[in-house]
Parts: structure tokens; C-alpha cells; sequence
């Protein structure tokens, strides 16, 4: 079945309101894209934001006439001063084919491979994850997993104890057990991120190895490693949190920020650890320090 698309650029405080009216005008689906490729990264808590300039996209079948709902709107009062719109044919395709073709195998370091269940591994003999895209945050397609995932690769990781502190996927929990580490604990606030994380374990053959917990329930423990692939914020609102769970002499690696908030996240675990120098890659961060006290 094909479909037409009705996009319309907004003012970020207009796109909620411009949606409503398409809903009204009976689109079938409503939604927003950014209309000038600006980022937009934390909102506050129980916040919706919208990028500075907006294009609100509503879906209509094809047979569908719009010549009256253009008209309409044309002459709505939130668009006084002006109405800037295009219409776009949407052909029906093999979504799921063509999601599925996108995903493809990816290394990280020397000898770390992601790989979709679909897709034969390029090297066998490498250590090879098999990940689906899912439910929860982490395919290593982002850059804060990526910076991750490769320092993962780069450790002697035979025999240590880590916390995944924001497990999404639980891809860094099953990369890090492939690699060696010999007991991962993963915490995060979103139960589905837990059932994600314990499918991709099972895909992986190291369920037995991973114990997954919510936040009320995280266990009172200190591990070699603490990892922690979130946002800056969290990170700095739960510093006392994730400091206690790194050994004296452990590791923490923390990911999910930007380059200009680094000074900042430093500054709230600097009096009990030794940070390394800053990698980035893209506008993202890894920082890793090792505990002294």
C-alpha cells in the first residue's frame, strides 16, 4: 500500500499544537523530525523537547485528497505569518528487509565483533557477539557504546568482576564476558532493558555468568571494573553511587558525554579518582580513571 507524507516546518513551540490539528485532520500518523539537524541531548526530567525548528510529518494514504486539508491549514491562525509544506509519496516496501539490510557486522579493536543473528560472522575465529537491535539502548552503533566497546577490546579481561551500570542491551556485559571477565553485574531502571539484556546473554551463551538487577535491588559490592555507559547528568547526580561500587585500584569507565561536559563530570569523581586522557569520538567522550582512595 503507498502512502503521502504532509510535512510541514514549524517553530519548535508550534509542533505540538500543528500536530493536534493534523491529528484532527485525520492523519493516520503524526510525527517530528528535526528540520535542521540540531541536536538536541538531556532533557530534564518529565520534559519533551522539541529541536529549535521542527518539520511535523503527517501520514495519509494515498487515495487520500489533501487539496482541503492544505487549504485549511493554510488558513489557520498558527500559521499567520507564514506555511511552509511539501507532499511526499511514500512507496510501499519490505520494511523489515531493508531494516535488516542496514545492520551489518562491526568490529571494534582488534579482536571485537558485533553481529546480527542474520549474518554470518565475517571472522569465526574472532569473539563475536551476537546482537540484535531491540528494546533497550546499545547496538554499538552509537558512539558512547562504541568508545565502550573498544576499550573493552583492549583488556586483560580474564578473571575480573564488572558493573554495567545502565546495562540497556547488555551489550558491554556480554562483550565483556566473551572477552573474559568472569562475572558481570548489570543494572538499569527499565525492566525491559533487564529482559533485553538476559535474551542477549542467552543468545550468547553466557546467561550463568550475568545478574541483572533494578536499582532498588542492586546488590552491595565493589568490582574491578564499573562501567557506565549513561548521560552526564545521571552520572554526576549518582557519583557517590557508582564510586562505591568501584574497588580501591579498580577501573571506572564512563561514557554518554559530551565534550563540553567532560570538565564537569571530572570534577564530581576527582577527589577519589586518576583520570586518564580524554578520548572522544564524533562529539562524545570516554573517560577512564582508576580508583586511588
Amino acid at each position: 500500500m503507498a502512502w503521502q507524507q504532509l510535512k510541514i516546518n514549524v517553530k519548535a513551540a508550534d509542533a505540538e499544537p500543528v500536530g493536534e490539528l493534523l491529528s484532527e485532520l485525520e492523519a493516520l500518523a503524526v510525527t517530528f523530525v528535526d528540520a535542521k539537524d540540531t541536536p538536541v541531548y538531556e532533557p530534564k526530567p518529565g520534559e519533551v523537547l522539541l529541536w529549535p525548528d521542527t518539520q511535523v510529518i503527517g501520514l495519509y494514504e494515498a487515495e487520500t485528497d489533501l487539496k482541503d486539508i492544505i487549504e485549511q491549514l493554510k488558513h489557520h491562525p498558527i500559521f499567520a505569518n507564514e506555511f511552509h509544506w511539501r507532499l511526499d509519496q511514500l512507496e510501499d516496501r519490505a520494511w523489515e528487509r531493508e531494516w535488516m539490510d542496514t545492520f551489518h557486522p562491526m568490529q571494534f579493536g582488534s579482536r571485537l565483533w558485533i553481529c546480527p543473528s542474520w549474518r554470518e560472522a565475517p571472522e569465526p575465529d574472532a569473539v563475536n557477539v551476537r546482537l540484535d537491535p531491540g528494546l533497550a539502548f546499545g547496538t554499538g552503533t552509537h558512539p558512547t557504546t562504541s568508545l565502550c566497546l573498544k576499550w573493552l577490546d583492549s583488556q586483560a579481561l580474564n578473571d575480573r568482576v564488572m558493573i554495567d551500570f545502565g546495562c540497556g542491551s547488555g551489550i558491554l556485559a556480554v562483550a565483556a564476558l566473551k572477552l573474559g571477565a568472569r562475572k558481570v553485574v548489570g543494572i538499569d531502571i527499565d525492566p525491559q532493558a533487564l529482559l533485553a539484556s538476559q535474551q542477549n546473554a542467552s543468545n550468547n551463551n553466557v546467561e550463568e555468568k550475568l545478574s541483572l538487577f533494578l536499582p532498588e535491588h542492586q546488590p552491595t559490592m565493589q568490582a574491578d571494573i564499573v562501567m557506565a555507559n549513561i548521560l552526564a547528568a545521571p552520572l554526576k547526580q549518582l557519583n557517590k553511587v557508582i564510586t562505591n561500587f568501584c574497588c580501591i585500584g579498580g577501573t571506572l569507565v564512563m561514557s554518554g558525554i559530551l565534550i563540553d561536559q567532560v570538565h564537569d563530570v571530572i570534577e564530581h569523581y576527582a577527589e577519589n579518582f586518576d583520570f586518564e586522557p580524554v578520548v572522544s569520538e564524533a562529539d562524545w567522550v570516554r573517560l577512564v580513571a582508576r580508583r586511588s582512595s
